[in-house]
C-alpha cells in the first residue's frame, strides 16, 4: 500500500552550506531526523548522511547533452535557458496539456529532503534537494486507470546543448517508471539544492530524483511527462539492455558487466578514503514491498 512520506527535517538538517563541514553537528540532527520521522531505513540511518559540499554537487556530474566529462556540464551548461519553462503533461491523464513551471510551482508544497545519490559508475554523494513528491503532480493532472507508466523527455536544445553533437545517445533522453515507483512517496521532483535553485548542470529548472535507482534514472531538464499503459523507453536501456535495465535499482548482487556493483567511493570523501559497501536500494529499504515477487538479477 503506498504511504506519504512524513518530512521531519528542520532548517537544521539541511545544513546550511557554511556549516556543513562541522560533522558532529550534522550528524547527530540527522540521525534524530532519520529515526523520529522515517526518512529512511535503518542503513540509512547508520550511513553517513553529511551533505556533499555545494561545489561537489554542482561540480561532478553527468549530463552528456553538455559532454561526457563530469566536468563538461559545469562548463556549458550556463548556456541553457531555464526561463520561461513549461512541461508538456500527456496521455492518460484527465487535465493534459502544457504547464508553466510557475503554474505547476504554485500548485505544489516544496520540501527539503536530504539523499543519497548512487551512480552506476560506483561513486556516490549526499544531496539536500529542494522539490516536491511527484505523485502530487500527478494528482494535479488525474491520473486515469489504465495508466501503468510515466514517461520522461529531456529538453532537445541543440544550439544550447553542444553534447547533442554527438551520437553518444539517440536524443531526446527519455526514461520512465512504473506507476507505484512515480507514486512512491520517496520520488521527487528536484526544484533546488541547498536552498538555491538547480544549476543547469544538475537538471535546472526541474529534474526527477529517485533515491533507491542509479542516477541515470534520475532524468534532468523535463520538458514532457506522459501517462501510457505501456512501459516507455529509455534511453541508456534502449541503448544498450545488458548493461543497464529498465527497472536500474541499486543491487550490489548484480554487477555492470564491465564493473562490479559491490562498493562504492564517496565523491569529496578525499584520495585515500575506503570504498564502502553498496546497500541495496541505497539503503532505502521501504521500497522493497514495490517488488515483491519479482527476480531482481533478471528484472534489473
Amino acid at each position: 500500500m503506498a504511504y506519504r512520506w512524513t518530512n521531519d527535517l528542520t532548517t537544521k538538517d539541511i545544513t546550511p552550506e557554511h556549516l556543513y563541514l562541522n560533522r558532529r553537528q550534522i550528524m547527530t540532527g540527522l540521525a534524530a531526523g532519520a529515526v523520529a520521522g522515517g526518512l529512511a531505513s535503518p542503513a540509512i540511518a547508520q550511513d553517513e548522511l553529511t551533505p556533499n559540499d555545494y561545489d561537489d554537487i554542482t561540480n561532478y556530474c553527468n549530463f552528456y547533452e553538455f559532454g561526457t566529462g563530469k566536468g563538461d556540464p559545469a562548463k556549458h551548461a550556463h548556456q541553457l535557458t531555464t526561463s520561461p519553462w513549461s512541461i508538456e503533461i500527456d496521455g492518460l491523464v484527465d487535465r493534459p496539456g502544457t504547464y508553466s513551471l510557475e503554474q505547476i510551482l504554485s500548485e505544489m508544497t516544496i520540501e527539503k529532503r536530504i539523499y543519497r545519490f548512487r551512480c552506476v559508475e560506483a561513486w556516490s554523494m549526499v544531496v539536500p534537494w529542494n522539490g516536491f513528491e511527484l505523485a502530487d503532480l500527478l494528482d494535479m493532472v488525474g491520473v486515469q486507470t489504465g495508466a501503468k507508466y510515466v514517461g520522461f523527455e529531456t529538453a532537445l536544445r541543440p544550439d544550447e546543448m553542444p553534447g547533442l553533437r554527438y551520437p553518444v545517445l539517440e536524443w531526446p533522453y527519455v526514461e520512465g517508471l512504473r506507476i507505484d515507483e512515480a507514486r512512491h512517496p520517496l520520488t521527487m521532483m528536484a526544484t533546488g539544492i541547498y536552498d538555491k535553485p538547480l544549476l543547469g548542470q544538475n537538471g535546472a529548472p526541474l529534474r526527477l530524483v529517485v533515491p533507491w535507482k542509479y542516477g541515470f534514472k534520475s532524468i534532468k531538464s523535463i520538458v514532457r511527462i506522459t501517462l501510457t499503459d505501456r512501459e516507455p523507453k529509455a534511453s541508456w536501456n534502449q541503448a544498450n539492455a545488458r548493461e543497464y535495465g529498465f527497472y536500474s535499482n541499486v543491487n550490489p548482487q548484480v554487477d555492470h558487466p564491465r564493473w562490479s556493483q559491490s562498493t562504492e567511493r564517496r565523491i569529496g570523501g578525499g584520495l585515500f578514503q575506503r570504498r564502502q559497501p553498496t546497500l541495496m536500494f541505497n539503503g532505502y529499504d521501504e521500497v522493497a514491498g514495490l517488488y515483491e515477487g519479482m527476480d531482481l538479477s533478471e528484472s534489473f
